[in-house]
């Protein structure tokens, strides 16, 4: 048990150096008064940003349900991988309740940014639990599993996506290059809950309840979407009036990807559900907008993937260490599959069928990867650290060594 303790404590304890050194990394240096902490040799073991960790695993399973072609036995792994990213939500959950850092991190400029991971985990494994565990827990439990989980998951969301740009407004000061992708983690889970949101619609009571969990998750998308437009001129322009980002920051430029292409999702699936919903010439509007104004996105989103590929390949011919920010390659992918998915059901083309086929291999690929660093990770630091030792540092040691 002690073993176990340790594997955990370690695979998470270079968290908070990761997202401190962020803006350092990217020639992005946060401007602003520290950390609300007497003591900066004890910090919590546990960051926001693992929860991405939950995201990407989710997506891998979600996004098999999504695909326009089915493969013989898809369905049955994808269900594996979705109890693997309960589990995991459940443990990270735990122990970070149980280090009680809110304030602490809320103080953090970078770490703050990754407030937006733990909504989106529960609104990614809620999903999961309606398009998969219906297989294993039947289906009225897996709907009460996805009622709680969006629930809470919409609520702590729309707070990130307040609170995070008022602490940016009042509290915290950034430099003029201090942009990066962590700055739409705290507005994306509001689009993401409108799109496992429409999952729900059909099973809400007909009549205003139903009709106002539809109006509310387009209002949600909104919210999301817009404000993720903002962010981004933002980073772009951070990346052609500075120096371009290296190091661990690289990773966050694709979560720029995974924005628009969840609202492209999101727009797909509201629009399959609005005729619930909705009278019939508006029902008619809202399937020509999930066309027109997602092949619109998605065109940009395909822009924003190449930039993030080519800023990615640089840094790994530069050396690209190991850290959670790595976790931010899975779930943009993952949206990028079932925004693909949902115009090719909406269209029938061909190209978009196999794109989402073709981007669902990456995506595994990715998953295996990075899933495969975090275990070794895990386990070199459980190796280097001694019995005796504490589960505070004094130092904390570089990423990757």
């Amino acid at each position: 048990m002690c073993a176990m303790q340790r594997l955990h404590q370690d695979m998470i304890d270079s968290t908070a150096a990761t997202e401190h050194r962020v803006c350092g990394m990217s020639c992005s240096p946060c401007v602003g008064p520290p950390a609300p902490t007497a003591n900066r040799t004890r910090r919590p073991l546990l960051g926001p940003s693992w929860f991405a960790a939950v995201m990407g695993t989710g997506i891998v399973a979600n996004a098999a349900v999504t695909l326009p072609r089915s493969f013989h036995g898809l369905r049955t792994a994808a269900m594996v991988v979705w109890l693997g990213a309960a589990l995991l939500l459940l443990l990270l959950a735990v122990a970070y309740l149980r280090q009680r850092a809110l304030r602490l991190h809320s103080g953090d400029p970078v770490t703050a940014q990754f407030f937006g991971a733990p909504p989106m985990a529960l609104l990614t494994v809620g999903s999961g639990a309606l398009l998969l565990g219906h297989r294993l827990i039947g289906l009225e439990a897996a709907l009460d599993v996805g009622w709680v989980l969006w629930s809470l998951g919409t609520v702590l969301g729309l707070v990130t996506a307040c609170t995070v740009p008022y602490l940016m407004v009042t509290r915290h000061r950034f430099a003029p290059d201090a942009a990066f992708g962590g700055w739409l983690m705290p507005v994306v889970p509001p689009m993401v809950s409108a799109a496992t949101g429409a999952l729900l619609v059909p099973h809400a009571p007909a009549g205003q309840v139903r009709l106002a969990l539809l109006l509310g998750c387009y209002a949600m998308l909104g919210l999301g979407l817009v404000s993720a437009l903002l962010v981004l001129a933002m980073i772009y322009g951070r990346l052609v009036h500075h120096e371009a980002p290296t190091g661990t920051v690289v990773p966050t430029v694709w979560i720029g990807a995974g924005a628009l292409g969840q609202s492209v999702t999101a727009l797909g699936a509201l629009a399959a559900v609005a005729p619930s919903a909705l009278p019939a010439p508006y029902a008619g509007g809202a399937a020509v907008f999930a066309l027109l104004g997602g092949i619109v996105v998605w065109g940009f989103a395909m822009l924003w993937l190449v930039l993030a590929t080519g800023l990615t390949v640089r840094a790994i011919r530069a050396g690209l260490p190991f850290a959670p920010t790595w976790w931010s390659f899975i779930f943009p992918v993952g949206a990028c599959v079932t925004a693909t998915g949902a115009l090719a059901a909406r269209t029938g083309s061909e190209v978009f069928v196999w794109m989402a086929v073709v981007f669902y291999g990456l995506l595994v690929i990715a998953w295996v990867v990075v899933a495969g660093h975090s275990l070794r990770h895990a386990a070199r630091h459980v190796w280097r650290r001694p019995v005796g030792g504490h589960a505070h540092r004094g130092t904390v040691e570089p990423e990757g060594r």
